[in-house]
């Protein structure tokens, strides 16, 4: 499946401090904590908690944060739907890499076991 680039350009230029609290308003309404929606992210990025704050204060994009990213390498492991996409169809990189991280957040709101969320 393949995105426009309207859709790959504005994934590019999201910032992560935008979308951070985004994500974790979504998992909180789940009972699911702050750590968890950390550790999802550090391991999908390898970047941990600290990292991570530095990212949001630096307001960098996910262009730029993926770039920065040491993606786990079970991360194609991730696939099903997300907003409307079927993850393993999706060509272009960063848009995958995004939609994978939407995918590790929407388990964990839904109450996944975190042994399932994090594969291999």
């Amino acid at each position: 499946m393949s995105t426009s680039a309207t859709h790959d350009e504005r994934m590019a230029k999201l910032t992560f401090a935008s979308v951070y609290p985004l994500y974790l308003t979504k998992v909180e309404k789940k009972n699911r904590t702050e750590q968890e929606l950390q550790q999802v992210i550090e391991w999908l990025t390898g970047f941990d908690a600290a990292k991570q704050q530095q990212l949001i204060d630096q307001k960098v994009t996910f262009e730029s944060f993926f770039e920065q990213a040491k993606l786990n390498p079970n991360a194609e492991l991730i696939t099903g739907m997300i907003c409307g996409y079927r993850i393993e169809e999706i060509q272009t990189k960063l848009t995958k890499e995004v939609r994978y991280l939407d995918k590790l957040v929407d388990e964990l709101a839904k109450g996944k076991k975190m042994e399932k969320i994090l594969r291999g």
